[in-house]
């Protein structure tokens, strides 16, 4: 499975595209996840009520709920994709900038609100965003696109992060806000300027159809049988690297690291890494296919669980912290998570993108919703490095599933 055209070939308008829509499709997460926390916490709310904040995040884990609508409805002259795209962004900018100039001394229950709707914005634009790309790329383009967006989607974090807290230090949060909400602006610039997807058949002529017939062709495509495969290999795939990393800034601080050298190898290996791994994994899978990627990406990050193991076996070695935070971000957040969005890309129907597609996210972030949670008891009962262990043989299930799933010779398979 290989191509003689290079990877480059491959970067044209429809991928350039995906990179900006990547980053307007990170933006706000991040932005709720650091910048939002920060200016909470420097008005004077407690952790207790900041960890409620955490309760208006559930839009991302359940998206797939309204869904049928971005597949069955169109707003704005621009398109199916486009109209909804242009909404979100646009909405996205207003209400993150606004977020800013209320008082959280004075006006925490209207913060709770708005924040709850940028969390609903922001999962309804990845929705429509994911449908998208799926669309827009040719199928060898799937691997490429995915990685492109992974890395896009990390990329974002630098403004709130960054950026964000660097200006807070020295402005007004009013301004602040506003500064990264305007980083929403170049991704509805490009949601303008690019082109409507190719309506494959027919869309949903009513609401019944929207929420109906994408799950009833999901089912019927290869039977209950290889549907429920695939809903449990995309359950599976990453739980153990997933579990491995829950507590991992726990699990630092336990045997022996100072938080002052956990954030030095966070961001001298960690982000840099994942990056890597990104486009590594996008131009690798050009080469190997996604059946194929799915193997090796699988086995490198199940192999990336055990140098936790070794970690905690060896004890505090910063040299060795790096080495581990590096391959994980490399193998996992990069090589892994790119071909499980490629994967669950391929795996939609292009009539029912959007529905088909945040279900699969959606059941992607179920072990981080719900089974990490247990992995404090886990920990309690095993220790840090039977711990790790275990989550390595729960790397396992997944791939035994590829022979079913994702054939390594599988002949209608292009790269």
């Amino acid at each position: 499975m290989t191509t003689a055209k290079p990877w480059y070939s491959y970067l044209n308008g429809r991928t350039v595209s995906i990179l900006f829509l990547g980053f307007s499709s990170g933006l706000p997460l991040y932005t709720l996840i650091y910048l939002m926390q920060a200016w909470l916490a420097k008005a004077g709310l407690d952790v207790k009520a900041l960890g409620l904040f955490g309760l208006a995040m559930f839009p991302y884990t359940f998206k797939f709920l309204w869904a049928p609508f971005m597949d069955r409805y169109t707003v704005l002259p621009l398109g199916r994709r486009r109209g909804w795209m242009a909404l979100t962004q646009l909405a996205l900018f207003l209400f993150i900038g606004g977020l800013g100039m209320l008082d959280p001394k004075l006006e925490l229950s209207l913060i709770a609100i708005v924040v709850f709707l940028i969390a609903f914005l922001s999962a309804s634009q990845d929705v429509v965003i994911d449908a998208y790309r799926r669309e827009i790329l040719a199928e060898e383009e799937q691997g490429l696109g995915a990685a492109i967006i992974v890395n896009a989607y990390k990329a974002a974090s630098l403004i709130p992060s960054a950026l964000g807290l660097v200006l807070a230090d020295s402005q007004p949060w009013q301004l602040v806000f506003w500064v990264v909400a305007a980083f929403m602006l170049p991704g509805f610039v490009c949601t303008l300027l690019a082109k409507e997807p190719t309506l494959y058949g027919a869309p949903p002529k009513n609401l019944e159809e929207a929420v109906v017939l994408p799950f009833r062709e999901f089912v019927l495509r290869d039977g209950w049988r290889q549907a429920l495969f695939i809903i449990a290999f995309v359950l599976l795939y990453k739980i153990g690297d997933t579990m491995s990393t829950a507590l991992s800034t726990k699990f630092f601080l336990d045997i022996g690291f100072t938080t002052k050298q956990i954030g030095l190898a966070a961001n001298a290996t960690g982000w840099w890494a994942s990056l890597a791994g990104g486009a590594v994994g996008g131009i690798w899978m050009i080469k190997l296919g996604i059946n194929r990627a799915l193997w090796v990406f699988g086995a490198l990050q199940a192999l990336a669980i055990l140098g936790f193991a070794w970690l905690a076996r060896v004890g505090p070695d910063p040299v060795l912290l790096s080495a581990v935070f590096g391959f994980e971000a490399f193998a996992s957040l990069g090589l892994g998570s790119a071909a499980l969005v490629a994967f669950m890309s391929r795996a939609t129907d292009p009539r029912y993108t959007a529905t088909q597609y945040a279900l699969f996210s959606s059941l992607a972030a179920v072990p981080r919703t719900f089974i990490n949670s247990s992995v404090g008891y886990i920990v309690t009962e095993t220790g840090w490095f039977w711990f790790f262990i275990v989550c390595f043989i729960l790397a396992f299930p997944a791939m035994m599933m590829l022979p079913k799933i994702a054939p390594w010779n599988d002949g209608h398979e292009k790269p």
